[in-house]
């Protein structure tokens, strides 16, 4: 194996590996919340409502649309870190999305059809920790030298 293919197929910088490692923590957090026990009222799950009472480890507030979301999430956190020309603008705009998502669960009433997510006061303050978190990471972390670590 070449060092040039080495360097597109592993983590290798900083920002490689924080995009690999939250990819990665969603794709369990995602795939977790189809677990009945580790999800509490795992048989109320609606696909996207506001009356799940399903909760990841009892607290956040999920449903099947949620799940998918940190799934899909997931795979490309995955797949961005193949790149850093990938991996940053991931944790940026994710981050971002993140905190637009925590704001948009402080601003709707949690009791209303506009919260389809559906979304909690522990999720949102989750979704700002992730959003702070991923943006910091992408705007923080060192830029390699080679543009395409």
């Amino acid at each position: 194996m070449t060092s040039a293919h080495r360097r597109t197929s592993t983590p290798d910088s900083p920002v490689r590996r924080a995009a690999l490692l939250v990819g990665v923590a969603f794709l369990l957090i995602g795939a977790l919340g189809f677990v009945p026990g580790v999800t509490t009222d795992y048989d109320t799950m609606a696909f996207a409502a506001h009356r799940s009472d399903a909760r990841l480890l009892g607290l956040f507030q999920v449903s099947i649309l949620h799940n998918i979301v940190h799934l899909l999430f997931g795979v490309a956190g995955v797949v961005s870190a193949r790149r850093a020309a990938d991996a940053r603008p991931y944790l940026v705009v994710g981050g971002l999305i993140y905190l637009a998502l925590s704001v948009y669960g402080v601003i709707i009433d949690l009791d209303s059809a506009a919260n389809f997510v559906p979304v909690n006061t522990a999720d949102n303050w989750l979704h700002f920790a992730l959003g702070t978190g991923m943006t910091g990471l992408g705007l923080l972390l060192p830029r390699p030298a080679d543009t395409d670590t």
